[in-house]
Parts: C-alpha cells; sequence; structure tokens
C-alpha cells in the first residue's frame, strides 16, 4: 500500500564539528514542523478536492495551495541537507565528482570558493549545487523561502541551510562564514557521489 503522508526521517548527527548537538536539537524540531505541515495541508486540499469544491477563486483553496510549497520545499531540503552531513565529515570528494567539476568550475577549489560565495549572499535561503540532467553540468543556486528559484528538473547534489536558524546559537549573524567553513568539515562525501550516480542512473534509463 502507497504511503497516504510523510514520517520525519531520523538523523544521527552528534558530533558534528562546529555545528552544536543543541542548533541540531533545535533544527530537527524546526524540520519535523515541516513535516507535520506537509502532512495537514494536503490533508486539507485534499479534502476540499474530494468535495468537488476546488476554485482559484476561494482564497483558503488558493492560500492552501501557494503555501504548500513552502512547507513541502523546507521538509526535502532539510532531509537532503541532513543527510549530506556525518560528524567531522566522511570520505573526501570521489574522483568522478571531482571530474564532473571540472568541466563546470576548473576545478573542486574554484567551485568551493564559489559556492561558499553563494552561502555568503544577503538574506536567508539555502546554497545549492545542481546537477542538470540534459547537459550534466553543474551550477550552484540560491534558493530563497524552499520553493524559489529552484531550477525544475535539476538534481541536487549538496544542500548547504544559510538560513540564520543553521548557526545563529554558534556564531554571530556576521560570522556565517564561520558556519560555512563548519559545513564543509561535515560533509559526507559519499552521499554527494551516491547521488551523482543516482543522477546519471536515471539518465541512462531515460
Amino acid at each position: 500500500m502507497a504511503q497516504t503522508s510523510y514520517k520525519a526521517k531520523q538523523f544521527k548527527l552528534s558530533g558534528l564539528q562546529g555545528i552544536s548537538d543543541e542548533t541540531l536539537k533545535m533544527h530537527f524540531a524546526l524540520y519535523e514542523g515541516y513535516v507535520k505541515n506537509t502532512n495537514l495541508l494536503m490533508e486539507q486540499i485534499s479534502e476540499i478536492t474530494h468535495k468537488k469544491k476546488a476554485s482559484g477563486l476561494d482564497p483558503a483553496y488558493a492560500e492552501l495551495t501557494r503555501h504548500l510549497g513552502f512547507e513541502v520545499g523546507g521538509m526535502v531540503l532539510h532531509e537532503y541537507y541532513f543527510e549530506n552531513l556525518a560528524p567531522k565529515g566522511r570520505a573526501s570528494p570521489s574522483p568522478d565528482f571531482k571530474r564532473v567539476l571540472d568541466r563546470s568550475f576548473d576545478g573542486f577549489e574554484n567551485w568551493k570558493t564559489a559556492f561558499a560565495a553563494v552561502g555568503e549572499i544577503r538574506g536567508v535561503g539555502w546554497a545549492i549545487l545542481y546537477q542538470d540532467p540534459v547537459t550534466e553540468k553543474l551550477s550552484n543556486h540560491w534558493i530563497a523561502l524552499h520553493q524559489d528559484g529552484v531550477p525544475s528538473g535539476f538534481k541536487p547534489l549538496l544542500v548547504m541551510d544559510v538560513w540564520e536558524h543553521a548557526f545563529l546559537l554558534d556564531y554571530k549573524p556576521a560570522e556565517r562564514g564561520k558556519y560555512i567553513e563548519a559545513f564543509f568539515s561535515n560533509v559526507d562525501w559519499d552521499v554527494v557521489h551516491h547521488r551523482l550516480i543516482t543522477a546519471a542512473a536515471v539518465r541512462a534509463v531515460a
């Protein structure tokens, strides 16, 4: 039977370098709120739809539908973010990953500098490394409010949360750069490599 609702995933990330367990506890609770709200909105929209009362002229229906993207995006991006972290990091960037970066950014270090620069953009949002399924090129993107700016169909390979809740318990607002350094020290490169391979497999099947 198909799953009818989402369940919050559990992540064992205690002991991250430069990102405290206190921050993680608060962050997990926030993520669980996105899961809860996603389920609630889907239930409410489904109820209206089944009653054949869906109408774009109905302010309640319109607002529920608009807000769904925010909650779903918040849920999914947090899962990507937590999944690509491991205490003190894991493995190292794979040769395949570096090879693709060479084509798109002229090397790993050049990409890392550009990615960190995206994370330092003023405002709240996400820095995400995506792969284009058509050209296979990689590109860094700033995603605001979870759903704004997402390149449709692109595959996320590395996701970094740069909303202030991700670091304010550990760093001052002006110290976002220190948080970004801490993020890189905890990246699970095995997960990034797996996402790259998975993206390649999807293209092969298509």
